[in-house]
């Protein structure tokens, strides 16, 4: 590598921009003269050694229901060992958080405005473009198994070779006795409970032998309500106490407002069946660790684990997840990638959003991201803990019906969020530094005033985009 070279990698660039000069190295032969603290890129890049990627996608996995992020009493040691071995991403987001149009998001790589899955009613369009689309273009093997629940007909996804769902209840399933549909063919569970059988066909499809790399979609139902817990969670935690938010009332599990969200329970009932239906999650996820161990699979398997949105439990007197507050829009968000961190066990600041899960895997399989993708690539911060990081990034909210929360724009940077609602709810700017639980409105203050120009130029910014996506 000459010194124009290096200095022209070492420069700081956006990371989209980063990954294409890799690119260019790459093809150049002189990805293996990269500065030090960079994995051998050429690994995902060569031919025959593309890498199988399982992805493991939980429903309302709060990002601070683990504990390896401090939990007081959640126990969560798979996924501990899997952040442990890869990277914990500590500033992780969804961009519109409720389910249809954060999984969507997560398989596009794109806003909902732009696929077009703005709520959990609006329908899934067959012309979007998934990451397994592209993926099965260039020889994997492809399977989604779980919970799909996009309104509409039965999607007709391209590239997928295995398709097991469910439609009952609306598309969310049920823990006990859920009928699936395995490639356009109702069929009965296997299993009692939906976990159990949604993992148990995950190692099934994970353990068959094959010439290509594979990538499986795990999309799991837990830890959605009604929160029921398989018999080996069901008594844990009975004895702890339940670290409501000091603002909650218990009562709130019937209501948040005047909505009622479908659980007749006090708010700390709720919690504690929630958090056994984690840890449960957290079971399963171990089976798959240690199928992939046994097989031989586990240095060459990209491995993915995030929650599809968060989940309020009491805060500022709510229960729910459309919020753009830092409980609701914060998720669990880990990646292990054996021979390309060279430091595992490292925890990310860096912002990374649902929308950066389909660029990030074709770009580890050798693939060109597509321009109409709105995400970025987090492979270079997997590489580098010193790789820039987004600065600001769009949340957005649209009519939910039948749920009152008004739809509402919100820019997000490293330091603060400012939200904008449609009808007469009052604007909120929060320091999620300083005020992390988002209890002190700076609208209004001198502190307010200084920073509102900045902010609202940059959602406007945001929002102009939008339009011209």
């Amino acid at each position: 590598m000459t010194d124009k070279q290096r200095q022209l990698f070492e420069r700081q660039l956006s990371r989209r921009e980063l990954l294409k000069t890799m690119g260019v190295m790459s093809a150049a032969g002189l990805v293996g003269s990269l500065p030090g603290n960079f994995p051998d890129i050429a690994f995902a890049n060569s031919p025959g050694k593309k890498p199988n990627i399982l992805f493991i996608l939980s429903d309302d996995h709060r990002w601070d229901f683990m504990s390896g992020v401090g939990h007081p009493f959640v126990q969560t040691p798979h996924l501990d060992r899997l952040a442990s071995e890869g990277v914990l991403f500590q500033n992780s987001f969804v961009t519109t958080s409720i389910c249809s149009p954060s999984r969507a998001s997560f398989l596009t790589g794109q806003y909902a405005h732009h696929h077009g899955v703005i709520s959990n009613v609006s329908a899934w369009s067959n012309d979007n473009v998934t990451f397994l689309e592209l993926l099965k273009q260039v020889g994997y093997d492809t399977a989604f198994i779980g919970k799909w629940h996009m309104p509409g007909h039965f999607p007709q996804l391209r590239g997928l070779d295995h398709f097991v769902t469910f439609t009952i209840q609306h598309g969310q399933g049920r823990y006990w006795n859920c009928p699936l549909i395995e490639n356009g063919v109702e069929v009965p569970s296997r299993k009692h409970y939906i976990t159990d059988e949604l993992t148990r066909r995950a190692l099934d499809y994970i353990q068959q032998e094959r010439q290509n790399p594979f990538c499986l979609y795990l999309s799991l139902k837990a830890a959605h309500h009604d929160w029921s817990p398989p018999d080996e969670t069901k008594n844990l935690y009975s004895d702890v106490r339940i670290p409501l938010p000091e603002e909650a009332d218990n009562m709130l599990g019937f209501t948040n407002g005047n909505l009622f969200v479908g659980t007749q329970k006090p708010l700390s009932n709720i919690y504690r069946n929630y958090s056994r239906v984690v840890t449960s999650v957290d079971n399963h996820v171990g089976q798959v660790l240690q199928r992939l161990d046994e097989l031989g699979l586990r240095e060459n398997t990209i491995v993915v684990y995030a929650g599809d949105n968060g989940y309020l439990f009491g805060e500022h007197r709510m229960v729910d997840k459309r919020e753009a507050y830092e409980e609701s829009i914060r998720i669990p968000f880990i990646v292990r990638y054996p021979g390309y961190t060279p430091d595992p066990g490292r925890r990310a600041g860096q912002m990374v959003l649902n929308i950066d899960l389909a660029p990030s895997l074709l770009e580890a399989a050798g693939l060109p991201i597509p321009e109409t993708m709105d995400g970025e690539s987090f492979l270079p911060i997997l590489a580098s803990n010193s790789a820039p990081g987004r600065k600001a990034w769009l949340y957005e909210l649209f009519k939910d019906y039948p749920y009152r929360t008004p739809p509402m724009n919100a820019v997000r940077t490293d330091r603060h969020i400012y939200i904008e609602y449609e009808g007469s709810r009052p604007f909120e700017l929060f320091d999620v530094v300083q005020d992390p639980k988002e209890r002190h409105n700076l609208m209004g203050t001198p502190a307010g005033d200084r920073l509102l120009p900045g902010l609202k130029e940059q959602l406007r910014i945001l929002r102009e985009q939008r339009r011209s996506s």
